[in-house]
């Protein structure tokens, strides 16, 4: 397993792995994005927060991202993270191998709390939020309407960082392509 930076070049293979969720509920997307808006996107967010991608023997099999959680100011210490899986390579450790650098990244930035959105039910992003000690913060019922259904979606949230005093000024997310952080 091998965790590096994503980069506008991995746009194609990371919308191949994304495609099967546009069919589900995990993404309230309804349309499959371009390889050119999916690369916009991927340099926009690495522009300050981390995006990862996971390889196994050569083949990206995961990514994960962070973004700004809210717009207005006060917000700027919170970031909302996002995971998806090869369909192929579910169950096998990687969320939780580019969660466990994704919020090493995070918490170098000086990022306060974390939040993840998820669609109900989804038992294993459940999970995998738990297992990095996320709690619920709340549940917006009947929110979104997608695949001939209203479904629930659940926030999460984790605090990584102290939350005394005046925070800290957010950094942008500085890494080489290995994940070493300079």
């Amino acid at each position: 397993m091998y965790i590096r930076k994503a980069t506008e070049a991995d746009a194609e293979t990371l919308l191949a792995i994304y495609a099967p969720y546009i069919a589900t509920p995990v993404t309230f997307e309804n349309e499959l994005p371009t390889v050119e808006e999916f690369a916009r996107r991927i340099r926009e967010i690495t522009a300050f927060y981390p995006y990862l991608v996971c390889e196994m023997a050569d083949r990206i099999v995961g990514y994960a991202y962070a973004h700004r959680q809210m717009e207005r100011a006060a917000y700027q210490w919170n970031a909302e993270l996002s995971v998806y899986i090869d369909k192929d390579f579910t169950r096998c450790g990687i969320g939780k191998q580019l969660y466990t650098r994704m919020i090493e990244l995070l918490r170098r930035q000086h990022v306060q709390t974390l939040y993840s959105l998820i669609t109900l039910p989804n038992e294993a992003s459940v999970a995998l939020h738990r297992s990095f000690g996320f709690r619920i913060a709340g549940i917006h019922k009947q929110t979104g309407y997608k695949c001939g259904c209203w479904h629930d979606v659940m926030w999460m949230d984790l605090r990584i960082n102290s939350a005394e005093g005046e925070p800290p000024a957010l950094e942008p997310c500085l890494m080489d392509d290995t994940f070493d952080v300079k």
